[in-house]
């Protein structure tokens, strides 16, 4: 019996002694994490890749993670023309694993508030001070490239890796806001006015445009029927030249002459002779001259 316990015991104190070990001479890495090995807090020259891993318990493994990391911010700024903006953006990033060491030896494991957001928020202002207040909203994606660029040549001896950066909203102040929303109205009604100008210039250029059609259309039919009025006496006179002229060819002296004898009433001419009131005819043809011949004889 006492044999049992004792072997009971010993099993205890061996399994303490396993389990103790595990738990301190053990150590695992996550996927998308490196391990930093640290003995009495000094960083070992060394990394870990995820899995199961041995150490001595005098040793401790920091997780650093590798993977892609989105982290929003906010902050304020001033336009080249000195105007307040509030600011919400958000920047993705990851570190190098090859660089995970020293980064843990340089800063530690909370380098994004110690190292990239203070870099990030000044890259911010500086980059919003060369823009006007009106010129911001319209720049935001080249805003957020030209942060990003500026935090990236900062951060990449580090081993840290910008990825992107956005700029999601842009705040002004109510008075600036209450500008630009005038001069957006004032704008529109210029445009409008404009549009509604541009409008009635087009229609009086269209009813001129149809007038001066209209009229070349009536000009080109005046000009049709007087052609044709022209044309038309043309071709009369010359048929009637034509009739003359066959009429004149047709004519012979016999022709003339039977015309002549045609529309002679019968009727020879008298003339008179004498002087003072003393006249005598000459000659006299017709039933009255032979007449006055019977009688003489």
């Amino acid at each position: 019996m006492r044999n049992m316990k004792k072997v009971l015991i010993i099993a205890g104190i061996a399994l303490a002694v396993i389990l103790l070990v595990i738990t301190t001479c053990t150590a695992t890495v996550e996927t998308g994490y490196t391990g930093i090995v640290t003995t009495f807090g000094k960083v070992e020259d060394v990394t870990l890749e995820a899995g199961l891993h041995f150490k001595s318990p005098f040793q401790q493994i920091i997780a650093m993670d590798n993977r892609e990391q989105k982290t929003s911010f906010t902050t304020e700024a001033f336009s080249s023309d000195i105007q307040q903006v509030n600011i919400i953006g958000s920047i993705n990033y990851a570190i190098n694993k090859s660089t995970a060491m020293n980064l843990f030896k340089e800063v530690g494991t909370d380098y994004f508030n110690k190292l990239v957001n203070p870099r990030m928020l000044e890259i911010t202002k500086g980059v919003f001070s060369k823009y006007s207040a009106e010129n911001l909203v319209a720049n935001r994606e080249k805003l957020s490239n030209s942060i990003r660029d500026g935090l990236y040549e900062e951060l990449k001896d580090y081993g840290i890796n910008v990825i992107s950066l956005s700029i999601e909203n842009l705040d002004f102040t109510d008075a600036f806001t209450d500008a630009v929303e005038a001069k957006q109205v004032a704008a529109q009604r210029k445009l409008q006015a404009e549009i509604e100008q541009a409008q009635m210039t087009m229609e009086t250029q269209q009813q001129a445009e149809r007038q001066r059609i209209n009229a070349e259309a009536q000009a080109n039919v005046m000009k049709i029927n007087a052609d044709a009025d022209a044309y038309a006496t043309k071709v009369r006179s010359e048929a009637e030249a034509e009739a003359n002229k066959k009429i004149a060819e047709s004519l012979t002296e016999n022709l003339i002459r039977f015309n002549e004898i045609k529309s002679w009433d019968g009727k020879l001419p008298v003339y008179m002779a004498g002087e003072g009131s003393t006249t005598v005819p000459v000659l006299q043809f017709g039933e009255e001259s032979g007449s006055g011949t019977d009688g003489n004889e």
